[in-house]
């Protein structure tokens, strides 16, 4: 029998001072089970830092044709897709011919090791952007992890601050590369 979804709500609110975005989102995560609990928040963060109410969670780890997050038009074209971990390059320049925007969101130790073997290929993307949340601060970040949740994230000049009760983790949040024209 396969294993199933495990189900994460979380109460979040967001206070986005670079965007000028200010909303409380209820939302229902769905972890798969070889998901951990530090790829859970990261996606988390990922929808705290593109929130908006058209924004998303894909099917994620469970389908290849879907990402992390995802944003569309009314129409049911992608405005922007998101990806959280080492997507290959395939993966990156496929979405990048779907979506108006794509983001890649890596995490973990290893994201220069990855980030060096898929730049070449990917570079000539013309709406790409690759952000990179530091391995301690994304551990940390698990430990806010529960089956449900009350979070507030602060966004100022490019610094994530996620709160839970008394604890508190504040992240930077590192472009590793954005293509000409999309900014930082």
């Amino acid at each position: 029998m396969a294993l199933k979804a495990t189900i994460y709500k979380a109460d979040l609110q967001i206070a986005d001072m670079d965007r000028h975005y200010y909303a409380d989102h209820a939302l229902t995560i769905a972890r798969h089970p070889s998901e951990t609990d530090e790829r859970m928040m990261v996606r988390l963060l990922a929808f705290a830092l593109h929130a908006d109410d058209a924004l998303g969670f894909g099917k994620g780890l469970s389908t290849d044709d879907e990402p992390d997050l995802w944003q569309k038009d009314l129409t049911g074209a992608i405005e922007r897709w998101i990806d959280v971990g080492q997507p290959d390059d395939r993966r990156i320049m496929k979405a990048c011919g779907r979506a108006g925007e794509v983001v890649v969101l890596t995490y973990g130790g290893t994201w220069q090791i990855w980030w060096d073997q898929v730049a070449p290929k990917v570079e000539r993307a013309r709406n790409l952007r690759v952000l990179n949340i530091p391995a301690a601060d994304s551990v940390a970040m698990a430990a806010l992890a529960q089956r449900s949740m009350q979070l507030q994230c602060t966004i100022q000049e490019g610094t994530v601050w996620f709160s839970s009760g008394e604890r508190s983790v504040q992240l930077p949040v590192n472009v590793v590369w954005s293509s000409p024209g999309l900014g930082s």
